[in-house]
Formats: C-alpha cells, sequence, structure tokens
C-alpha cells in the first residue's frame, strides 16, 4: 500500500502512514461520508449505517473522526431497532428500563402468539435464503457437507440437517443486513456446521445479540417447517430433522463464548441473566433434555463471570427465554425409528 501525500510504502491492512502519518484512505473516507450525507438527506438510515461503517472501519480507532463516526452509528442502530432513548431521572419509566422485565413478558406473550407465523416469516425472506445460494464458496462447501451427511445419515436426513443449518446462517446474514454490517456469505465444514466472517463489528452489545439470536430464530422456523411437513405428512423423517435441527440451535444458545447464547448474553443485566438460567432448569424439569444441564451450568455461570449491563435489551431478553421454551420443546419430539434408515 503507497501512501497517497508522501509515497512510503507500506502493509495492506494500516489506515494510517507510518511516515507522514496521514490518512491512507482519505479518498474513500471522504467518498464514503458524503455518500451518508445523501443517504442521510433521503432518509436512507440503513444505507447511511452501511456507509458510515465502512468509513470507521479506514480511520485508525483512538481518531476524533472515528469516535464521531461511532457515535452517528449507534445512534442510526437505534433508530433501526426503533429503541426508546434512556431515561435521564429516576420516573418509573426508567426504572422499568432498567430492570427491564416487564416489556420481556410482553415480549415473549407477543413472540408465542406469532409462533405459528414463524413459517410464513422465513417464507418472505425466500429471495435472501436464494440469493446465499448464488455464491460458489456457499454452494460448494454446502454440496461437500451434504455429501459427508449422507454418508453418514442417508440423503434425505442429510439434505434437511443441511438446510437447516443454512438457514440459521441466513438468519444472522439477515440481522447483519439490517444494521448495515458487512459480512461474508455462510461458509459449510462438514462436521462442525458452518459460519459467516464478519467483515465490521457490531457497534455494540444489543447489536451482537440481536444478530446472534437472529441465527436460532431463524433455525427454529426452519424445525417448525419440517414438524408442520411431519404433523402434514406422518413421514418420520421430517421428524428427525424437526428435532435435531431444534437440538442444534439449543446447543447454540449455551452463552459460552461466541456462541450465539454468548453473544445474546452480552445484552442482558444480571437480573436477565438469572431469568434466563431458571428457565433453562424450568424447561430441563418439563423436558429432561439432558443438554439442558450444560445450558443451565453455563447460564449460573455467566450470570456472574461477565460483565452485565446496567441497562438490558428487553427484546433479546424476550427472544432468548422463547428460543429456551420453544427449542426444548422441540428437541424431545418422538421419533419413529424408521427415520434414520439409509436409502
Amino acid at each position: 500500500m503507497k501512501c497517497p501525500a508522501c509515497g512510503t510504502e507500506g502493509p495492506r491492512g494500516r489506515v494510517v502512514c507510518s511516515a507522514c502519518r496521514g490518512l491512507l484512505y482519505r479518498e474513500e473516507i471522504e467518498g464514503l461520508v458524503a455518500e451518508a450525507s445523501e443517504a442521510r438527506r433521503a432518509s436512507e438510515v440503513r444505507r447511511e449505517s452501511e456507509l458510515l461503517r465502512r468509513a470507521a472501519a479506514l480511520l485508525p480507532p483512538e481518531s476524533r473522526q472515528h469516535e464521531t463516526i461511532s457515535r452517528r452509528v449507534e445512534s442510526l442502530s437505534a433508530e433501526l431497532d426503533g429503541v426508546a432513548p434512556r431515561a435521564s431521572d429516576g420516573s418509573a419509566e426508567g426504572s422499568k428500563r432498567r430492570w427491564g422485565g416487564v416489556g420481556a413478558i410482553g415480549s415473549v406473550a407477543l413472540l408465542a402468539w406469532k409462533g405459528k407465523a414463524l413459517l410464513v416469516f422465513l417464507l418472505t425472506k425466500g429471495k435472501l435464503l436464494l440469493a446465499g445460494l448464488t455464491k460458489s464458496g456457499t454452494l460448494f462447501s454446502m454440496v461437500l457437507a451434504f455429501g459427508v451427511y449422507w454418508a453418514i445419515f442417508g440423503w434425505p436426513f442429510g439434505l434437511g440437517l443441511v438446510v437447516s443449518i443454512y438457514v440459521h446462517e441466513m438468519g444472522h446474514v439477515a440481522a447483519l443486513r439490517h444494521y448495515g454490517i458487512a459480512a461474508s456469505a455462510p461458509m459449510f465444514i462438514p462436521g462442525l456446521g458452518a459460519f459467516v466472517r464478519l467483515k465490521q463489528y457490531p457497534a455494540n452489545p444489543r447489536e451482537d445479540a440481536r444478530v446472534g439470536l437472529a441465527g436460532p430464530i431463524w433455525g427454529l422456523g426452519a424445525a417448525l417447517a419440517a414438524f408442520l411437513i411431519f404433523r402434514w405428512t406422518a413421514e418420520p423423517i421430517w421428524a428427525a430433522i424437526a428435532r435435531f435441527g431444534a437440538w442444534i440451535n439449543l446447543f447454540n444458545l449455551l452463552p459460552v463464548w461466541q456462541l450465539d447464547g454468548g453473544r445474546g448474553f452480552k445484552a442482558l443485566t444480571q437480573g436477565m441473566r438469572l431469568a434466563v438460567a431458571a428457565v433453562m432448569g424450568l424447561m430441563l424439569y418439563v423436558t429432561g433434555e439432558g443438554l439442558l444441564w450444560l445450558l443451565l451450568i453455563a447460564g449460573g455461570i455467566g450470570a456472574f463471570s461477565k460483565a452485565a449491563p446496567d441497562e438490558g435489551d428487553t427484546v433479546a431478553f424476550g427472544q432468548f427465554l422463547f428460543l429456551v421454551i420453544a427449542l426444548s420443546l422441540l428437541s424431545v419430539l418422538p421419533i419413529p425409528v424408521e427415520a434414520f434408515q439409509a436409502d
């Protein structure tokens, strides 16, 4: 990379010249900021957010310009999610937001009422799902993973498993696009699942939590679709796909490391985390699903071992509770033995 000001060459990836300390991507930054200003005048919130995130990535993190752009991105993120301004006094509204539980109970009830609409939601995203398949890396790795699962389980279950994982990953992609965060298409690793590589990072814990939980939400939609087909056709393979898909997404709710549950926990207060752990314990008692032991232990530890925000995201809280309940119930769906007989 050659500095446009002094001509000094340096390794790619740097944003500041080692000789003159000038910005290496000044023209690109100015162009992106100008486009963002046009998007702002046109009230294109998502477009403005995308452009400003790209500009911030070309600035040194300690610079004043980076700080200014980051504050604007935070504001746009709140606008995209419809987040109300933080209460500045000790009013009842501020106390309610600090605890967050009352709003979360309403979120759970609303999500439960809309449970049947998850499949409809998934179908409305058909264009995005098909777009992901146009990426050669995604398609090739997906076919490779399908071949591995076919050899182990037979082609019907192998195909269902690959599609379930793909839908889960596209849930992350949809949430990233919602915020204007650049990311790669899904890539499959046979035997381990799939991943989406972020080219930028969420601006705050709320974004990170909602991007993380979007995968299990879409994955739940895929599992519910398989369950509905099973109820319609009585074909046992669909029950197997629904149950295993639910189990995979439940595993991803483990609040550890970079799993979806770990990212979801970042936006929850300590009280919210304890409530999620309590629901994990309740569903363990109701379903007897052994995986919930692991979630319960990790959730209890995570409630105290990780720094928790003073104000949690009630939407992420409601999503987490609903996912634990719905996925736990689907993960114990009875499966006839013949579902795993390879063709």
